[in-house]
């Protein structure tokens, strides 16, 4: 640490001047960043809903109890729909995004200059769309339904199981990869018998966990009418009748706490 001489005195300081004004300085943009964004958001935010949102929102807890559990028998099939959707999408994108994550690792790509971008340009693009911007182009190009609901968890899901997955394959044993060469194997015979079985843990559980935020992700589809509960949601919400929307958000709980139960056995199970 720095230190000044003053009067045969030592003393000691935390920060010598010049970093001491270099942390103020940060400080200093950081706190007008601050003030800057606040100011914007200010000017479009009405702030006599803001009040009155405590009032509001007790009025509404109010009319949400009880819950209506005679409408439980027309959300069986709705919860149905969302667990297919969320495990078909799931599936799709375990199948595509395997191959993809070969294309991605350094240590297996065939080509780090042409093939290898085009497999990272496919694992960011799928990840930098949200599943209901999916859900909404895809109800638009093939109509509303399951469908659309499993083809925006999978398009979703391709890119987080892929970047998952080939980072765990450039993270492989490579004696054990030497060792099945040095044996005269093919590149194939490689592949299932050095890489493979070193991944497959990594990808049972992230394809686990990956299931488990599809479960989630996929009780809000039916929102934007890509099936599932979130159609019932939905509907409930337009129609003003909030002991049905107090039942389907206990409802969209009680799943994914089951989820997140079953998903936790299996990997541990897995691991």
């Amino acid at each position: 640490m720095p230190v000044t001489e003053q009067s045969d005195t030592r003393l000691w300081k935390r920060r010598d001047r010049q970093t001491q004004l270099t942390v103020w300085a940060v400080q200093l943009v950081c706190l007008s960043i601050f003030v800057y964004c606040w100011s914007l958001v200010s000017e479009k935010t009405i702030w006599e809903f803001v009040y009155d949102a405590p009032r509001q929102a007790s009025d509404m807890g109010s009319r949400m109890v009880p819950p209506a559990w005679d409408y439980m028998d027309k959300l069986w099939l709705a919860i149905w729909d969302t667990i297919n959707i969320a495990t078909l999408g799931t599936l799709m994108a375990v199948v595509l995004a395997f191959p993809i994550a070969f294309l991605a690792a350094r240590n297996t790509t065939p080509s780090k200059v042409f093939i290898r971008p085009i497999a990272l340009f496919i694992i960011v693009s799928s990840r930098s769309i949200n599943s209901l911007l999916w859900a909404l182009m895809l109800v638009t190009i093939i109509g509303p339904g399951v469908l659309a609901g499993v083809l925006a968890i999978g398009f979703r899901s391709i890119g987080f199981c892929a970047k998952l997955l080939y980072e765990a394959i450039e993270e492989i044993d490579t004696t054990q990869v030497e060792a099945v060469t040095a044996t005269g194997a093919s590149g194939p015979q490689v592949l299932h018998y050095g890489i493979v079985p070193q991944i497959l843990p990594a990808f049972a559980g992230i394809s686990v966990f990956r299931w488990d935020i599809n479960i989630r992700e996929s009780t809000v589809l039916g929102l934007v009418g890509a099936g599932g509960i979130g159609l019932q949601l939905n509907a409930s919400i337009n129609n003003v009748a909030w002991t049905q929307v107090s039942l389907i958000l206990l409802v969209i709980l009680g799943t994914v706490i089951v989820s997140e139960w079953v998903s936790a056995k299996v990997r541990h199970a897995i691991i």
